[in-house]
């Protein structure tokens, strides 16, 4: 499909009519030529970025990390919760006021190159940080430490919404799901070699040498931007004038009032977003009374939750690609909802609680599938062109549940992990009930497609 000057997100400015379901699945001419060594360049990419993000968890290790350097109790819970909230900021405003200049640059690898880039200085900085300060905790260590860890996520978001972009131009919908297989399941099992070799010689059960830790991925990420010089992108004609900010957020609005299935799919993702408000607090729960497990557990569920990764990935990619993303959010929304019952209930269990909770984190590994079929489902539905202003406004709809994550850390901490767990819980199976209203785009692309080859009689 050829490149297209438009004068807004909202509609292609050469064609009056509304495009088909079946042309917004496909990807240009040139793309074509290119997509199979682009397909490879993305798959290891994403792989390469898996093994080092391992390392940095952020339902294990960065809870951990922030808990080693914080006093503990209502305090440390408070600072844990402020963990998915600059993450989710990370994801949504800053993609939100990026995308516009995303829309409308040539090539985006440029920016995931940057923003990869970013991400490695950042955790190379915060090993030196370590490395220098040794033994002692700074006063300013906590402060230091989410400073960096918000400006992480900010290059994060954008650099999310840009690779989404890109795999959208790049990578036709009937592969996707196919990516999504290789780069799991391949990076996961790089990911657990790499944890399993290197881990133990970086824990105990008192601690660990975070130094060594943000170094290794720090390098990691270093030369997954590299890879990115690799890939054959077309340049894009995008057009569309600045309008401020404001803009940017009444036009997301509007996308919201105006597109019913994607109204739908911000409450389902709303719901899904809900669950991160627990990732800080799984490994606090399984170190606290009654399981009481030490440091040195964070290998064990590590491994497992990148083992769970790998293993949905090999079940939703083939289902993607031939049955649809809402068939895999459904199942997704299914195990996630399950995830704090399943956590509550081996924490009172005396005899097999202790062994059985790493199982807890093999559903958490849905979350990396969820996050990617929600993006595949959203490129579904829209044009190019209009492929960051839907991410974008999904993205903010993954945050708005996050402003209250501090909070719900001091009430963890003040009151129990029951009633939060079970609370959220609840939340995660209305989204599930919600996933049964959303449009399977897939059913028009056939209709199309059939339509197309044996046209009806005049």
């Amino acid at each position: 499909m050829p490149s297209t000057t438009c004068e807004s997100s909202a509609a292609r400015c050469d064609d009056s009519t509304e495009p088909s379901q079946l042309e917004a699945s496909q990807i240009s001419n040139s793309a074509q030529e290119h997509e199979d060594r682009n397909f490879w360049v993305l798959a290891i990419f994403q792989i390469v970025m898996r093994t080092g993000w391992i390392f940095k968890t952020e339902s294990i290790v960065m809870p951990a990390v922030l808990d080693t350097i914080t006093s503990g109790g209502p305090w440390g819970g408070f600072l844990r919760g402020c963990l998915p909230v600059l993450n989710r900021f990370g994801h949504s405003i800053p993609p939100m006021l990026f995308s516009r200049r995303l829309k409308v640059l040539p090539q985006k690898r440029v920016v995931i190159f940057v923003c990869t880039c970013c991400m490695s200085a950042i955790f190379l900085l915060l090993s030196a940080t370590w490395w220098l300060a040794g033994a002692t905790v700074p006063w300013w260590m906590p402060m230091l430490f989410l400073a960096a860890y918000g400006t992480f996520f900010v290059a994060t978001g954008i650099n999310n919404l840009a690779f989404g972009t890109l795999q959208g131009k790049l990578i036709r919908v009937t592969r996707r799901g196919r990516m999504l297989l290789v780069a799991n399941v391949v990076g996961a099992t790089t990911a657990i070699i790499a944890v399993a070799v290197l881990m133990p010689r970086w824990l105990s059960p008192t601690g660990g040498r975070f130094e060594m830790i943000f170094g290794f991925t720090g390098v990691c990420f270093a030369g997954a931007a590299l890879l990115l010089l690799l890939l054959k992108e077309p340049h894009d004609n995008y057009q569309e004038a600045g309008q401020g900010a404001r803009h940017l957020f009444v036009s997301a609005w509007n996308l919201l009032r105006s597109d019913a299935n994607f109204r739908r799919l911000a409450w389902v993702a709303l719901a899904f977003s809900c669950s991160l408000l627990l990732f800080p607090h799984y490994q606090a729960l399984g170190r606290s009374k009654p399981l009481s497990l030490s440091f040195d557990n964070l290998l064990v569920w590590l491994i497992v939750q990148n083992i769970g990764t790998a293993m949905f990935s090999v079940l939703a990619g083939p289902i993607a690609d031939r049955r649809g993303n809402r068939l895999v959010l459904q199942g997704a929304m299914l195990g996630i909802c399950s995830m704090p019952l399943v956590a509550i209930g081996l924490s009172h269990w005396s005899a097999w609680g202790a062994t059985l909770y790493p199982g807890v984190f093999l559903f958490i590994g849905l979350m990396p599938v969820g996050f990617k079929t929600f993006s595949n489902y959203t490129l579904e539905i829209c044009q190019p062109e209009d492929h960051p202003r839907y991410l974008s406004t999904l993205g903010l709809c993954f945050a708005l549940p996050l402003v209250i994550s501090p909070v719900l850390g001091w009430v963890v901490e003040a009151t129990s992990y029951e009633l939060v767990f079970l609370s959220v819980s609840g939340i995660l199976f209305v989204g599930w009930l919600l996933t049964f209203r959303l449009h399977e785009p897939r059913h028009a692309i056939e209709v199309e497609v059939l339509e197309t080859v044996v046209p009806e009689d005049d």
